[in-house]
Protein backbone atom coordinates (compact mmCIF):
# COMPACT_ATOMS: atom_id res chain seq x y z
CA UNK A 1 0.00 0.00 0.00
CA UNK A 2 1.52 3.88 -0.97
CA UNK A 3 0.26 6.81 0.81
CA UNK A 4 0.54 10.24 -0.51
CA UNK A 5 -0.50 12.29 2.41
CA UNK A 6 -4.22 11.50 2.20
CA UNK A 7 -4.40 9.94 -0.74
CA UNK A 8 -3.19 5.96 -0.92
CA UNK A 9 -3.29 3.33 -3.71
CA UNK A 10 -3.84 -0.33 -2.86
CA UNK A 11 -1.74 -2.75 -5.09
CA UNK A 12 -3.75 -5.52 -4.81
CA UNK A 13 -7.23 -4.01 -5.84
CA UNK A 14 -5.50 -1.43 -8.23
CA UNK A 15 -7.55 1.31 -5.99
CA UNK A 16 -6.36 4.89 -5.56
CA UNK A 17 -8.70 6.97 -3.10
CA UNK A 18 -8.57 9.33 0.13
CA UNK A 19 -7.48 7.46 3.01
CA UNK A 20 -10.68 8.67 4.99
CA UNK A 21 -12.90 7.86 2.19
CA UNK A 22 -13.47 3.96 2.88
CA UNK A 23 -13.61 4.14 6.61
CA UNK A 24 -16.45 6.45 6.20
CA UNK A 25 -18.68 5.47 3.33
CA UNK A 26 -18.41 2.25 5.82
CA UNK A 27 -19.45 4.02 8.98
CA UNK A 28 -22.33 6.11 7.70
CA UNK A 29 -23.98 1.97 6.02
CA UNK A 30 -23.24 0.08 9.25
CA UNK A 31 -24.38 2.91 11.08
CA UNK A 32 -28.36 2.51 9.23
CA UNK A 33 -27.81 -1.04 7.91
CA UNK A 34 -26.61 -2.53 11.64
CA UNK A 35 -30.48 -1.42 12.73
CA UNK A 36 -31.73 -4.03 10.65
CA UNK A 37 -29.28 -6.60 11.20
CA UNK A 38 -27.62 -6.26 7.64
CA UNK A 39 -23.98 -5.23 7.96
CA UNK A 40 -23.84 -2.85 5.01
CA UNK A 41 -21.62 -5.07 2.88
CA UNK A 42 -24.00 -5.51 0.91
CA UNK A 43 -23.87 -1.72 -0.08
CA UNK A 44 -20.17 -1.66 -0.20
CA UNK A 45 -20.11 -3.82 -3.31
CA UNK A 46 -21.92 -0.99 -5.62
CA UNK A 47 -19.96 0.97 -3.95
CA UNK A 48 -16.49 -0.40 -4.82
CA UNK A 49 -17.85 -1.73 -8.58
CA UNK A 50 -18.86 2.12 -9.58
CA UNK A 51 -16.77 4.18 -7.49
CA UNK A 52 -13.67 2.54 -7.02
CA UNK A 53 -13.52 0.79 -9.92
CA UNK A 54 -13.03 -2.52 -7.73
CA UNK A 55 -15.83 -5.50 -9.37
CA UNK A 56 -13.68 -8.67 -9.67
CA UNK A 57 -13.88 -12.09 -7.30
CA UNK A 58 -11.32 -10.45 -4.95
CA UNK A 59 -14.37 -7.30 -4.45
CA UNK A 60 -16.59 -9.78 -3.18
CA UNK A 61 -13.32 -11.54 -0.50
CA UNK A 62 -12.79 -7.92 0.38
CA UNK A 63 -16.31 -7.30 1.30
CA UNK A 64 -15.88 -10.25 3.49
CA UNK A 65 -12.91 -8.75 5.21
CA UNK A 66 -14.96 -5.49 6.07
CA UNK A 67 -17.42 -8.17 7.66
CA UNK A 68 -14.93 -9.51 9.75
CA UNK A 69 -13.85 -6.07 11.52
CA UNK A 70 -17.53 -4.41 11.62
CA UNK A 71 -20.11 -6.77 12.44
CA UNK A 72 -18.46 -7.58 16.21
CA UNK A 73 -19.25 -3.97 17.13
CA UNK A 74 -22.78 -4.60 16.90
CA UNK A 75 -22.97 -7.74 17.51
CA UNK A 76 -21.01 -7.05 21.10
CA UNK A 77 -23.69 -4.23 21.57
CA UNK A 78 -26.95 -6.35 20.79
CA UNK A 79 -25.39 -9.40 23.72
CA UNK A 80 -24.70 -6.25 26.37
CA UNK A 81 -27.95 -5.31 25.94
CA UNK A 82 -29.27 -9.09 26.69
CA UNK A 83 -31.39 -8.87 22.52
CA UNK A 84 -28.99 -11.47 21.26
CA UNK A 85 -31.46 -14.34 19.70
CA UNK A 86 -28.60 -17.45 19.63
CA UNK A 87 -30.97 -19.80 18.58
CA UNK A 88 -31.60 -17.79 15.55
CA UNK A 89 -27.85 -16.92 14.86
CA UNK A 90 -27.04 -20.78 15.19
CA UNK A 91 -29.46 -21.92 12.57
CA UNK A 92 -28.40 -18.75 10.04
CA UNK A 93 -24.73 -20.03 10.78
CA UNK A 94 -25.36 -24.38 10.07
CA UNK A 95 -27.68 -23.03 7.12
CA UNK A 96 -25.31 -21.09 5.43
CA UNK A 97 -21.95 -22.13 5.31
CA UNK A 98 -22.50 -25.08 2.39
CA UNK A 99 -23.61 -22.36 0.39
CA UNK A 100 -20.70 -19.71 0.79
CA UNK A 101 -18.67 -22.20 -1.00
CA UNK A 102 -21.23 -23.12 -3.71
CA UNK A 103 -21.66 -18.88 -4.17
CA UNK A 104 -18.02 -18.91 -4.62
CA UNK A 105 -18.18 -21.17 -7.66
CA UNK A 106 -20.75 -19.50 -9.25
CA UNK A 107 -18.94 -15.81 -8.83
CA UNK A 108 -15.99 -17.60 -10.18
CA UNK A 109 -17.44 -19.03 -13.27
CA UNK A 110 -20.33 -17.65 -13.83
CA UNK A 111 -20.00 -13.97 -12.88
CA UNK A 112 -16.59 -12.95 -13.59
CA UNK A 113 -17.11 -9.58 -15.04
CA UNK A 114 -18.51 -6.36 -13.76
CA UNK A 115 -21.56 -6.35 -15.97
CA UNK A 116 -23.29 -9.47 -15.29
CA UNK A 117 -22.42 -9.27 -11.67
CA UNK A 118 -23.80 -5.91 -11.65
CA UNK A 119 -26.94 -7.64 -13.11
CA UNK A 120 -26.56 -10.16 -10.51
CA UNK A 121 -26.67 -7.54 -7.92
CA UNK A 122 -29.43 -5.34 -9.09
CA UNK A 123 -31.56 -8.27 -9.29
CA UNK A 124 -30.85 -9.35 -5.69
CA UNK A 125 -31.24 -5.95 -4.44
CA UNK A 126 -34.71 -5.05 -5.75
CA UNK A 127 -35.91 -8.73 -4.41
CA UNK A 128 -35.40 -7.92 -1.05
CA UNK A 129 -36.94 -4.43 -1.68
CA UNK A 130 -39.72 -6.17 -2.88
CA UNK A 131 -39.65 -8.42 0.26
CA UNK A 132 -39.72 -5.39 2.37
CA UNK A 133 -41.74 -2.79 0.87
CA UNK A 134 -44.55 -5.86 0.41
CA UNK A 135 -46.60 -4.90 3.93
CA UNK A 136 -46.74 -1.48 3.30
CA UNK A 137 -49.31 -1.97 0.61
CA UNK A 138 -52.90 -0.37 1.54
CA UNK A 139 -54.49 -3.24 2.80
CA UNK A 140 -51.77 -4.27 5.33
CA UNK A 141 -50.78 -0.80 6.63
CA UNK A 142 -53.86 -0.77 9.13
CA UNK A 143 -52.97 -4.18 10.47
CA UNK A 144 -49.24 -3.18 10.93
CA UNK A 145 -50.34 -0.10 12.60
CA UNK A 146 -52.53 -1.70 15.03
CA UNK A 147 -49.56 -4.15 16.10
CA UNK A 148 -47.28 -1.19 16.10
CA UNK A 149 -49.20 0.46 18.78
CA UNK A 150 -49.76 -2.15 20.76
CA UNK A 151 -45.98 -3.32 21.17
CA UNK A 152 -44.53 -2.93 24.31
CA UNK A 153 -41.47 -0.82 25.03
CA UNK A 154 -39.95 -4.16 26.85
CA UNK A 155 -37.05 -5.30 24.05
CA UNK A 156 -35.93 -8.48 26.05
CA UNK A 157 -36.70 -11.51 24.40
CA UNK A 158 -37.73 -15.17 25.52
CA UNK A 159 -37.30 -18.48 24.32
CA UNK A 160 -40.35 -20.78 24.92
CA UNK A 161 -39.61 -23.72 22.93
CA UNK A 162 -35.90 -24.72 20.71
CA UNK A 163 -36.16 -27.88 19.04
CA UNK A 164 -35.92 -29.77 15.97
CA UNK A 165 -39.10 -28.90 14.41
CA UNK A 166 -39.84 -25.59 15.57
CA UNK A 167 -38.55 -22.37 17.46
CA UNK A 168 -41.15 -19.80 19.14
CA UNK A 169 -40.28 -17.35 21.47
CA UNK A 170 -41.87 -14.56 23.31
CA UNK A 171 -41.13 -10.46 22.36
CA UNK A 172 -42.43 -7.62 23.33
CA UNK A 173 -45.74 -9.36 24.88
CA UNK A 174 -45.94 -11.55 21.22
CA UNK A 175 -45.60 -15.16 20.62
CA UNK A 176 -43.61 -15.68 17.58
CA UNK A 177 -41.97 -18.70 16.00
CA UNK A 178 -40.53 -20.25 13.28
CA UNK A 179 -40.05 -23.85 11.60
CA UNK A 180 -36.49 -24.95 12.15
CA UNK A 181 -35.94 -27.01 8.57
CA UNK A 182 -37.44 -23.88 6.52
CA UNK A 183 -34.90 -21.71 8.53
CA UNK A 184 -32.07 -23.72 7.67
CA UNK A 185 -32.84 -24.23 3.96
CA UNK A 186 -33.66 -20.60 3.61
CA UNK A 187 -30.17 -20.15 5.00
CA UNK A 188 -28.52 -22.63 2.06
CA UNK A 189 -29.90 -20.57 -0.30
CA UNK A 190 -28.40 -17.21 1.20
CA UNK A 191 -25.80 -18.66 1.84
CA UNK A 192 -25.52 -18.97 -1.95
CA UNK A 193 -26.59 -15.66 -2.95
CA UNK A 194 -24.12 -14.00 -0.14
CA UNK A 195 -21.41 -16.05 -0.80
CA UNK A 196 -21.58 -15.01 -4.46
CA UNK A 197 -22.34 -11.25 -3.86
CA UNK A 198 -19.35 -11.29 -0.57
CA UNK A 199 -21.47 -10.21 2.17
CA UNK A 200 -21.29 -13.41 3.89
CA UNK A 201 -24.85 -15.74 4.86
CA UNK A 202 -26.44 -14.12 7.25
CA UNK A 203 -26.88 -10.41 5.88
CA UNK A 204 -29.35 -10.68 3.62
CA UNK A 205 -31.11 -12.85 5.53
CA UNK A 206 -33.06 -10.88 7.52
CA UNK A 207 -35.79 -8.94 5.28
CA UNK A 208 -36.36 -12.52 4.78
CA UNK A 209 -37.01 -12.77 7.98
CA UNK A 210 -38.52 -9.96 8.59
CA UNK A 211 -40.81 -10.55 5.07
CA UNK A 212 -41.19 -14.41 4.75
CA UNK A 213 -41.38 -15.35 8.30
CA UNK A 214 -42.83 -12.34 10.29
CA UNK A 215 -40.26 -12.10 12.94
CA UNK A 216 -39.74 -8.26 14.36
CA UNK A 217 -36.97 -6.50 13.54
CA UNK A 218 -35.40 -5.65 17.17
CA UNK A 219 -35.17 -9.51 17.67
CA UNK A 220 -33.43 -10.51 14.67
CA UNK A 221 -30.95 -7.75 13.84
CA UNK A 222 -28.71 -9.36 16.35
CA UNK A 223 -28.78 -13.25 15.46
CA UNK A 224 -28.13 -11.79 11.24
CA UNK A 225 -25.25 -9.71 11.96
CA UNK A 226 -23.83 -13.15 14.58
CA UNK A 227 -23.90 -15.08 11.32
CA UNK A 228 -22.39 -12.42 9.17
CA UNK A 229 -19.56 -13.03 10.77
CA UNK A 230 -19.36 -16.40 11.00
CA UNK A 231 -20.02 -17.17 7.30
CA UNK A 232 -17.76 -14.46 6.47
CA UNK A 233 -15.28 -15.94 8.03
CA UNK A 234 -15.71 -18.68 6.12
CA UNK A 235 -15.76 -17.12 2.96
CA UNK A 236 -12.48 -15.06 3.29
CA UNK A 237 -10.90 -18.83 3.92
CA UNK A 238 -12.75 -19.76 0.77
CA UNK A 239 -12.11 -16.82 -1.49
CA UNK A 240 -8.33 -16.90 -0.33
CA UNK A 241 -7.54 -20.95 -0.34
CA UNK A 242 -9.81 -22.78 -2.82
CA UNK A 243 -7.79 -21.87 -6.71
CA UNK A 244 -9.55 -20.24 -9.85
CA UNK A 245 -10.54 -22.11 -12.57
CA UNK A 246 -7.81 -20.99 -14.53
CA UNK A 247 -5.03 -20.89 -11.64
CA UNK A 248 -4.63 -18.31 -9.27
CA UNK A 249 -6.65 -17.22 -5.82
CA UNK A 250 -9.38 -14.66 -5.57
CA UNK A 251 -8.07 -13.22 -1.95
CA UNK A 252 -8.81 -10.37 -0.79
CA UNK A 253 -7.52 -6.44 -0.58
CA UNK A 254 -7.06 -7.10 3.56
CA UNK A 255 -5.71 -3.30 3.76
CA UNK A 256 -9.08 -1.96 1.50
CA UNK A 257 -11.61 -4.16 3.49
CA UNK A 258 -9.47 -3.19 6.58
CA UNK A 259 -10.04 0.18 5.72
CA UNK A 260 -13.92 -0.44 5.21
CA UNK A 261 -14.31 -2.66 8.57
CA UNK A 262 -12.71 0.18 10.74
CA UNK A 263 -15.39 2.69 10.10
CA UNK A 264 -18.10 -0.44 10.04
CA UNK A 265 -16.78 -1.18 13.53
CA UNK A 266 -17.79 2.05 14.97
CA UNK A 267 -21.23 2.38 12.85
CA UNK A 268 -22.35 -0.82 13.94
CA UNK A 269 -21.82 -0.07 17.37
CA UNK A 270 -23.66 3.10 17.46
CA UNK A 271 -26.27 1.74 15.17
CA UNK A 272 -27.34 -1.08 17.33
CA UNK A 273 -27.13 1.36 20.22
CA UNK A 274 -29.83 3.48 18.77
CA UNK A 275 -31.52 1.15 17.16
CA UNK A 276 -34.03 0.22 20.28
CA UNK A 277 -35.37 4.05 19.39
CA UNK A 278 -36.54 3.47 15.71
CA UNK A 279 -39.82 2.30 15.28
CA UNK A 280 -39.72 -0.86 13.07
CA UNK A 281 -42.22 0.53 10.32
CA UNK A 282 -39.22 3.62 9.79
CA UNK A 283 -36.37 0.89 9.44
CA UNK A 284 -38.22 -1.59 6.85
CA UNK A 285 -39.23 1.37 4.84
CA UNK A 286 -36.41 3.49 4.60
CA UNK A 287 -34.36 -0.15 4.18
CA UNK A 288 -36.98 -1.12 1.40
CA UNK A 289 -36.94 1.95 -0.63
CA UNK A 290 -32.84 2.08 -0.21
CA UNK A 291 -32.35 -1.21 -1.51
CA UNK A 292 -35.29 -0.28 -4.57
CA UNK A 293 -32.86 2.68 -5.59
CA UNK A 294 -29.85 0.28 -5.89
CA UNK A 295 -30.73 -2.50 -7.30
CA UNK A 296 -32.69 -0.43 -10.54
CA UNK A 297 -28.86 1.41 -10.34
CA UNK A 298 -27.29 -2.09 -10.44
CA UNK A 299 -29.42 -2.84 -14.03
CA UNK A 300 -29.08 0.23 -15.52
Amino acid sequence: MQMDWLSVSFPVSGVHTWLWLPPLVAFVLSFFCSMVGISGAFLLMPFQMSALGFAGPSASATNLVFNLFATPGGVWRYVREGRMFWALAGLITLGSLPGIVLGFYLRVLYLPDAARFKLFVGVVLLLLSWRLLAEFVPWKSTRQQAATIASSPDMSLRIRHAGLKRVTFVFQGEEHGFSTFAMLALAFVVGIIGGTYGIGGGAIIAPFCIAVFRLPVHAVAGAALAGTFATSLAGVAVYSFLPLPGGGYAAPDWWLGSLFGLGGLAGMYLGAAFQRHVPQRVLKGALGVLLAGLGGFNLL
